[in-house]
């Protein structure tokens, strides 16, 4: 039953892949959701930083209403959740499918922040899930003494959808790649001098920390559930960053191509394996993890990704 299971999951990723290679590549259709317009903030510092969370929860709470009044349930109270008070968010856009950018712990004084690229079909309606595996990663990272860390969910961009053309492309990715580096340089700003930073890139969004990686200032970039980064080996990123790269026994997206074709239009396909030997990266133990398992608590995943974002490179068990 398992060998089945796993020739049918190839043969869908590659009939996938097939379509990307003859069908028109588009933006996937994005929900029309009223909303009020992101908050004019003053440059983000230490001091501004809960004005900045105050301004972003009033906005969130402000398109719950109109999500509410416009019939979209589902979104209203994804919204009215987000916009609770105990909630840091840095920003906030509930235009379309949304953005969001969630802060756990102190930023300005952490001496470790890990930032966590979510990969497709991320979105306001589907933030949940985001919060609890930034969530998660969190708490594994700090328990125990030693420097506090914090975590940063940034859904900073629009993810591409599972199932489409767009996902097997870096077209997405590259547009994500210049708002991330953004976010970087505007994360020093308000870090302590020295605090350890790192990326936690899932799924698509290991194709978006590869198209920012070079000369982005991190000191760590994971790759979890990674379809591909868009190059062929550490080296082509272009980064000084430690690169690591993980992916569960049970995760399908083993069974996703590794090509990559060059058509008239664009580039399809995402390139080498990275937890294969010729990529180069410092491959790490993710246990029996399927592709929404890498931040389960308890996991070997999730331990380790919190290792390395600690810093704490001797301790990470190798894959």
């Amino acid at each position: 039953m398992g060998r089945l299971a796993h020739r049918t999951r190839r043969t869908v990723v590659a009939a996938l892949l097939a379509a990307a290679l003859t069908v028109p590549l588009s933006a996937a259709a994005r929900p029309r959701v009223p909303a009020p317009a992101p908050a004019a903030l003053p440059p983000l510092t230490p001091a501004t930083l809960a004005t900045a969370y105050a301004a972003n929860r009033a906005d969130a709470t402000r398109a719950a209403r109109m999500a509410a009044a416009h019939g979209d349930s589902r979104r209203a109270a994804a919204d009215r959740a987000i916009g609770s008070t105990p909630r840091q968010l840095l920003a906030f856009d509930g235009r379309g499918a949304g953005l969001v950018t969630e802060v756990f712990g102190d930023l300005a004084h952490a001496g470790h922040i890990a930032v966590l690229v979510p990969g497709s079909d991320t979105s306001l309606d589907t933030y949940p899930r985001f919060h609890r595996a930034a969530e998660a990663l969190y708490e594994a990272a700090n328990r125990g003494p030693g420097p506090r860390t914090a975590v940063v969910a940034w859904l900073g961009y629009r993810t591409p959808a599972t199932v489409s053309t767009t996902v097997a492309t870096t077209t997405r990715a590259d547009e994500a790649a210049r708002q991330l580096r953004g976010f970087i340089r505007q994360l020093r700003a308000v870090a302590a001098a020295g605090a350890h930073l790192s990326l936690v890139c899932h799924s698509y969004g290991s194709v978006v920390c590869g198209r920012a990686a070079r000369g982005l200032d991190v000191a760590d970039i994971a790759l979890v559930g990674s379809p591909g980064t868009g190059a062929g080996d550490v080296a082509a990123l272009g980064t000084r960053a430690r690169v690591w790269a993980a992916r569960g026994g049970d995760d399908w997206v083993a069974d996703v191509p590794h090509v990559r074709v060059d058509l008239l239009l664009a580039t399809v396909g995402l390139g080498a394996d990275p937890v294969s030997r010729d990529f180069g990266a410092r491959v790490f133990d993710a246990g029996p993890a399927d592709h929404s398992g890498y931040f389960t608590p308890g996991s070997a995943s999730l331990a380790n990704l919190a290792r390395i974002i600690r810093g704490e490179t001797s301790e990470v068990t190798r894959g």
